[in-house]
C-alpha cells in the first residue's frame, strides 16, 4: 500500500525568542491543522507566538491540488501574522513572474528562503529589513469597505461602496475560482494587487487587522 500523506501541521512555541523557546513548557509541539478559518485562531488561543510550517509554500508547482495546497499555507501565514505571530516559512516562486510575487506577498511574515530569483538574497534582505505589521489591511464599515496599502512605499487608499464586493472578498478569503465571479470584480482587485492568481484560483491578500502596530488614528 502507498504511504498516506501527512496531514499539514505546525511546530509551535510560547515565545519568538530562540533562548526562550528551550525552556520548559515552551514548546506546543506539532500541531496538526485543519485548512480552515480557524487554524489561526486556535493556534493564537493556544498561546502560540511562533509557527514553524512543515513543508514549503510552492507556488512554481504546476496544476491545481498545488496551488489549492499553497493558498492554504498561505492563508495561516496571512491570518497568524494579522496576530503579530512570527512564522518560520519557506517560499518558492515561478521564475517569471517572482520578481513581481515577492513584492505583491511583502506584508506577511518574512520568510526564512526565498527561492525562485535571480537574486534572492537582495529581496529576502528587503523584505525583512522593510516589513512591518498593518503593510495591506482591510476594514469593513457601514456600507462600505477599505484597504490600506503600503507595500509599494507610499500609502494606497482604496473605499468601495459596491455591495458586491464584501461578498466576493468573504468568497476569495480563502482562494476561490476566478470564473466564479463578476469579471469586472476580480479585473479591478487584481489590477491594485489586492488578489493572487495560482492556476485557476484567486486569493484575497489583505489582512484584518487584529493587533495594531499603534494608535488605530495612526494607522
Amino acid at each position: 500500500m502507498p504511504a498516506s500523506t501527512p496531514s499539514p501541521a505546525v511546530l509551535a512555541w510560547r515565545d519568538h525568542d530562540p533562548q526562550a523557546r528551550t525552556l520548559p513548557g515552551m514548546s506546543l509541539g506539532r500541531v496538526p491543522l485543519t485548512t480552515d478559518p480557524g487554524d489561526a485562531e486556535r493556534l493564537w488561543a493556544m498561546g502560540t507566538r511562533r509557527a514553524e510550517l512543515d513543508t514549503p509554500v510552492d507556488l512554481a508547482a504546476p496544476g491545481r491540488a498545488a496551488a489549492r495546497a499553497a493558498i492554504d499555507q498561505l492563508c495561516l501565514i496571512r491570518d497568524l501574522t494579522a496576530r503579530a505571530v512570527q512564522v518560520d516559512w519557506e517560499l518558492r516562486l515561478p521564475q517569471d513572474r517572482g520578481e513581481h510575487l515577492w513584492k505583491v506577498l511583502s506584508h506577511l511574515h518574512p520568510p526564512r528562503a526565498l527561492a525562485g530569483l535571480a537574486d534572492g538574497d537582495t529581496a529576502l534582505h528587503a523584505w525583512r529589513t522593510r516589513h512591518y505589521l498593518c503593510k495591506l489591511i482591510w476594514r469593513q464599515g457601514p456600507g462600505f469597505l477599505q484597504i490600506r496599502d503600503r507595500r509599494w512605499g507610499d500609502l494606497r487608499r482604496f473605499t468601495a461602496d459596491d455591495p458586491r464586493y464584501p461578498a466576493a472578498i468573504a468568497r476569495l478569503d480563502r482562494g476561490a475560482r476566478a470564473g466564479d465571479f463578476a469579471a469586472d470584480i476580480i479585473e479591478e482587485l487584481d489590477a491594485e494587487h489586492l488578489v493572487l492568481r495560482a492556476d485557476d484560483l484567486v486569493w484575497w491578500l489583505p489582512y484584518r487587522v487584529t493587533r495594531w502596530l499603534q494608535e488605530a488614528m495612526a494607522v
